[in-house]
């Protein structure tokens, strides 16, 4: 694979979207994608990223956005906040360690191990340093494989601190999904933990650009030791780095599409410096150093643990408690025993939350704000949640791994059950007619759009997909529907998009689908999410049998040795003679969904 060179990145939208349909009854027109925007798009020739067809130099998010008068658009009722658009991602995060000093900052929930915000960024400065020894330059690619632990944060700010890009990939990947995402990223280095190092060293079977893996917490054959890297003197950190914070990449995450494979979310430093400094703020994310802890079972590889949780708390100085996956006992002694008393969350474990009787053996008095994003929380789970617990603050929270990822908030002191809060501060949404375009009103379903400081900059290597949800205006189309009340709250209620959210995380049919083709008894399928009082949704195949012996068991079996686990047919399989499809060959899943 040709090498990509991340510091090339520049604006994201091509000129338009491919198709604008205009606010007639009768017609629609193409509008001409040789025009130029203020906006650019990135294209990718011999594995370089370079900037084509621009007029103009895309200008920064930094005007008011209170100057805009366009009919529709809403904004948010705080004022903006400063962003200043001179800090690097590890500057703004660490800037204040110094002060917080002996003071904890991060525990291993298992082990009890743990690490003061003195000794954290003596670390990441040693790692950091290790890297550059090792001939790790700016601009290069370091994934991080591995479940939560406080290693973690050395490991994800050390190299973004040296102006690399860190990619985050999900530990429950089977070898072939991790290789994707090292080959399209070209990453070099790995770091990882024990468990699963096994799958990274099969991975790098198929990855010549990966030149070393790392691994946290234990000795694997063909890798080195984490910890290796810690013993570093610090002296080859480089004094200045030379970042270009609103173009230079710092992260690398990857969503799923509707269609195709995972694609990487290109967020600059600015963009996640920005998003905190919008949302560390009284009310919405701001804690009390003094008073407050968190526990950290929300993945770090995941756009919500990795701003919201991991460097929105380490940024305000509280304690940090890390679980490597949800265990109902362990989460419940962790929350017990540390006195967390703010909880961030996915709608799974609020109904564990609400439900388990398990949880009644607990004493979890002490939590005072509770926060669920990534999927919707329903009415009935939400005051099922508020009954059982009684926190001061139940809310939710929106957000998009392309937006870095908060664009919405409920208020600490504001129940509003079944909303996705208000706009945060330099954000500008507007909801549209789905095959209009038109902004819509209060109260009418349309599709929410978001333009700010913190929208990617587009997906990497693929200027067609980032065309199709950045329009020539910057506004970011997110597939969701919703609305928004006379008090400019909002609320979801159903997706344009077609992916599968399974415990908050995204499942693409097309990625089932793939898979299914593969057996040699599916003649054709089509993969869609049904509901799941526990998951949110879980994946079910419709199949056309190419041959009379294969079973359902069969089938959900294949699929279960070649994907994640969240991936799994949990919806089970249901065969049928023929997959509804448009005349141009889309799928009908609506047709599906109504069976």
């Amino acid at each position: 694979m040709q090498p990509l060179f991340l510091r090339h990145w520049r604006a994201t939208t091509s000129c338009v979207r491919r198709l604008q349909v205009l606010r007639s009854s009768v017609a629609a027109r193409v509008l001409d994608t040789t025009s130029c925007s203020s906006r650019t798009f990135v294209h990718c020739h011999r594995g370089s990223l370079r900037k084509v067809g621009a007029k103009h130099e895309a200008t920064a998010w930094s005007r008011s956005f209170s100057s805009v008068e366009n009919t529709g658009i809403q904004k948010s009722r705080f004022p903006d906040v400063n962003i200043p658009g001179n800090e690097t991602l590890t500057q703004y995060v660490t800037q204040h360690f110094g002060d917080y000093g002996n003071d904890v900052a991060i525990i291993n929930g298992v082990t009890g191990e743990s690490y003061t915000y003195r000794q954290l960024q003596d670390l990441i400065r040693r790692f950091g340093s290790a890297l550059m020894r090792m001939g790790y330059k700016q601009h290069d690619v370091l994934a991080v494989f591995s479940p939560n632990v406080p290693e973690y944060a050395i490991a994800f700010f050390g190299a973004a601190s040296v102006g690399g890009v860190v990619t985050t990939a999900n530990p429950s990947y089977t070898a072939d999904e991790l290789a994707f995402q090292l080959q399209h990223s070209n990453a070099q280095y790995v770091i990882t933990v024990a468990e699963v190092a096994g799958t990274v060293t099969a991975a790098k079977r198929n990855c010549p650009n990966v030149k070393e893996i790392f691994v946290i917490g234990g000795d694997v054959p063909g890798c080195r030791s984490f910890s290796e890297l810690l013993k570093d003197d610090g002296s080859a950190f480089p004094e200045n780095v030379s970042v270009d914070v609103k173009e230079d990449v710092a992260v690398l995450p990857y969503s799923s599409g509707t269609t195709g494979l995972p694609k990487g979310v290109v967020l600059t430093n600015n963009n996640i410096v920005a998003n905190l400094r919008q949302i560390i703020l009284e009310g919405m994310l701001e804690f009390d150093r003094q008073e407050d802890c968190l526990i950290a079972q929300l993945p770090f590889f995941h756009i919500y643990g990795m701003v919201a949780v991991l460097s929105s708390s380490l940024r305000q100085g509280v304690k940090i408690v890390t679980i490597p996956r949800f265990e109902p006992e362990l989460y419940l002694r962790i929350i017990q025993d540390y006195k967390v008393n703010r909880v961030m969350m996915v709608p799974p474990i609020a109904l564990f939350l609400s439900k388990h009787p398990m949880v009644d053996q607990y004493d979890l008095s002490h939590v005072k704000d509770l926060m669920c994003a990534a999927a919707p929380m329903g009415m009935n789970l939400t005051m099922a949640l508020r009954d059982k617990l009684k926190p001061q603050s139940l809310r939710q929270g929106y957000g998009l791994t392309e937006t870095s990822p908060v664009t919405h908030l409920c208020l600490e002191d504001e129940f509003v059950p079944g909303s996705i809060g208000v706009i945060i501060p330099n954000t500008e949404i507007k909801v549209i007619h789905t095959e209009t375009g038109e902004a819509l009103g209060e109260g009418e379903d349309g599709e929410i759009c978001v333009r700010g400081p913190q929208v990617m900059k587009g997906y990497l290597n693929n200027p067609e997909a980032t065309a199709g949800c950045i329009d020539a205006d910057g506004w970011f189309h997110t597939g969701d529907i919703g609305h928004y009340d006379d008090k400019g709250y909002f609320f979801i209620v159903d997706r344009l998009k077609e992916l599968i959210k399974y415990k908050g995380l995204q499942v693409a049919p097309a990625d089932l689908e793939a898979v299914l083709l593969g057996h040699p008894g599916v003649q054709d399928v089509a993969v869609i999410g049904v509901p799941d009082e526990r998951a949110g949704e879980v994946p079910k195949a419709f199949v056309v049998k190419k041959t009379d012996g294969v079973t359902e068991k069969e089938i959900v079996d294949y699929v279960a040795g070649k994907v994640a686990p969240f991936k799994k047919l949990r919806g089970g399989v249901e065969f049928v003679k023929e997959i509804p499809k448009s005349a141009s060959g889309k799928i009908l899943r609506r047709t599906l969904r109504n069976k």
